[in-house]
């Protein structure tokens, strides 16, 4: 059926309280203008109504002119709006308030992203004391389920998969079980790589002890025999700026206290606040990193790399209806995200619709611009870390 014809059938039983709820008086014109009133008199429109949906009979003209005459439903009833509809009666093209500015000027691309996951799987960090049974599965998978080497590899190989989902476009490298060396090469090679453009530094530090007080996270030496410290001064010196990093690790705010500190010293000369770094972490100064068996390891990795999923088994576990809910259908959802015509791509969107409104409601304009609008992968995360 046409769109025409259901308006058509939809009203046309209601014509007499359509035509006298939209009745136009001779105030209401005069008001707009002078003798030449900007709004067509119902005579005109009656006319040119009746030429276009009549078929020559009486009872048809009427129709089609109550279908001229909708009431008509307001639904956008701010001052801008109101401001915007007056100027265009008035045919002036100046708003009382001026149009936001929606589409920034300056945009940016994470172009590199680097991976440095610190597991080393099978031994437990010595300032670390884990429950029993305990979250053991990192990227969705479980390390005890194959040999430690091939658990390592697939454990990377699926990260970056998850990452790859928000920035198909972006280069990832992937360093496991690094030495300092190797973390400094992978730095130096994504900051040649990537230029001006932004770099995420993701780093996954289950396998190795706590950050220091000073600001050092940890790597191991070649033998896998110590562990040997990165400050993170000189991460922030191989990387500079524009940067984005993740810290998945207990304690992980000691880290952002220490780049605070160093950003402050630097504050002092040209450069030191020109710097753009952005920084996540998953824990608090004394928060160790939840290790419930009923959730990954990598809660915070899993909320800003497959939020929904996350999501759903986070709302799984603690419904109501938990003992008859099958939480294996979460893993078996149909689509992509970034395609909204399927079931998992409509649940992103609503997801982005969420997080979007609290954001826009509670952060200064200029900075959800900067954090939502201006990077799509910072932006995602921006979105996920919402939910972590």
């Amino acid at each position: 059926m046409a769109l025409g014809d259901l308006m058509v059938s939809r009203f046309s039983q209601s014509s007499v309280s359509l035509v006298s709820n939209h009745r136009y008086d001779d105030d209401c014109v005069s008001s707009h203008g002078d003798g030449d009133s900007s709004i067509p008199s119902r005579s005109k429109d009656s006319e040119a109504t009746s030429s276009i949906y009549g078929n020559g009979t009486t009872e048809r003209a009427a129709t089609a002119t109550s279908m001229a005459y909708l009431p008509q439903t307001i639904v956008l009833c701010e001052l801008r709006h109101d401001a915007s509809e007056a100027s265009a009666l008035l045919g002036t093209s100046e708003s009382l308030i001026p149009a936001p500015k929606w589409r920034l000027k300056e945009r940016m691309k994470t172009g590199c992203v680097a991976l440095v996951l610190c597991l080393n799987i099978t031994v437990d960090p010595p300032d670390v004391i884990k429950i029993s049974p305990c979250a053991r599965i990192e990227a969705w998978i479980d390390p005890f389920s194959m040999a430690p080497p091939k658990a390592l590899e697939t454990i990377g190989k699926n990260l970056s998969t998850q990452y790859e989902r928000w920035q198909p476009r972006a280069r990832y490298k992937v360093q496991l079980d690094p030495t300092v060396d190797e973390v400094r090469k992978l730095c130096l090679t994504c900051r040649k790589y990537a230029k001006t453009e932004r770099v995420l530094f993701h780093y996954n530090g289950h396998g190795v002890p706590k950050p220091t007080a000073n600001g050092e996270i940890w790597v191991f030496n070649k033998s896998y025999t110590q562990y040997i410290p990165l400050p993170i001064s000189e991460l922030d010196s191989w990387l500079k700026t524009p940067s984005i990093y993740v810290f998945d690790c207990s304690a992980a705010r000691m880290i952002l206290n220490a780049f605070a500190e160093l950003h402050d010293w630097g504050s002092s000369g040209s450069s030191g606040s020109s710097r753009d770094c952005i920084l996540l972490a998953a824990c608090d100064v004394h928060e160790t990193l939840p290790q419930s068996v009923e959730f990954p390891a990598d809660v915070f990795t899993s909320c800003l790399t497959t939020p929904i999923k996350m999501a759903l088994k986070w709302f799984c576990r603690r419904s109501l209806l938990k003992e008859i809910i099958d939480e294996s259908l979460i893993d078996r959802i149909p689509g992509r995200q970034n395609d909204r015509k399927t079931l998992l791509g409509e649940l992103n969107w609503i997801f982005t619709a969420v997080t979007d409104t609290i954001a826009w409601n509670v952060l200064p304009h200029e900075l959800f611009q900067r954090l939502f609008r201006q990077d799509l992968l910072v932006a995602s995360l921006f979105r996920n870390f919402l939910l972590a």
